[in-house]
């Protein structure tokens, strides 16, 4: 019958697991999030962990090594799948050339837009401008034109639907 596993044991498994495995732990961590701090508290979190499990680690046949490799990689897995890891960077873009994300698209739509807008009254065309280029709602355009709300709406019906007749004219 196998002796239970005494005060020491724990402690001397634990030690050897924060001096012989933690560093390999954080760099392997590290290079699944690309930050060191965040590498640190996962490794942390396994290590933890590993002082829940003590037990079943002393009496374990298999590595300790794999084990806790294998708890770190669930842990790194379970922080990027969190809402609160999926932030948006600042200033970061990403041009992908073929979807015309450069900017070419925008100037296309504004060489044929500007056109087609001034054939708009100004009242029809300020109502445009405000709900589609300045992303206004009705009331907040309505807001700002000093018109009741039921004007903007109808307004911007009859702006698209010239808008829509003299495209296709000018198409056909």
């Amino acid at each position: 019958m196998a002796t239970p596993p005494t005060a020491v044991n724990r402690a001397d498994l634990l030690r050897a697991i924060m001096t012989e495995h933690r560093d390999g732990l954080v760099s392997y961590a590290e290079k699944m999030l690309g930050d060191h701090g965040l590498a640190e508290d996962v490794v942390q979190e396994a290590i933890i962990r590993a002082w829940r499990n003590i037990d079943r680690l002393l009496g374990m046949e298999g590595s300790i090594r794999g084990w806790l490799f294998t708890v770190t990689r669930h842990l790194v897995i379970d922080w990027v799948r969190k809402p609160h890891s999926r932030r948006e960077v600042v200033g970061a873009t990403y041009n992908d050339p073929t979807t015309g994300a450069d900017g070419t698209d925008s100037v296309h739509d504004t060489l044929v837009a500007k056109p087609l807008l001034r054939r708009l009254s100004p009242e029809h065309r300020a109502v445009l401008v405000h709900i589609y280029l300045c992303d206004r709602t009705i009331q907040e355009t309505a807001g700002l034109l000093g018109v009741p709300a039921g004007t903007v709406k109808s307004r911007q019906h009859n702006a698209l639907r010239k808008l829509r007749s003299v495209a296709q004219l000018e198409a056909a």
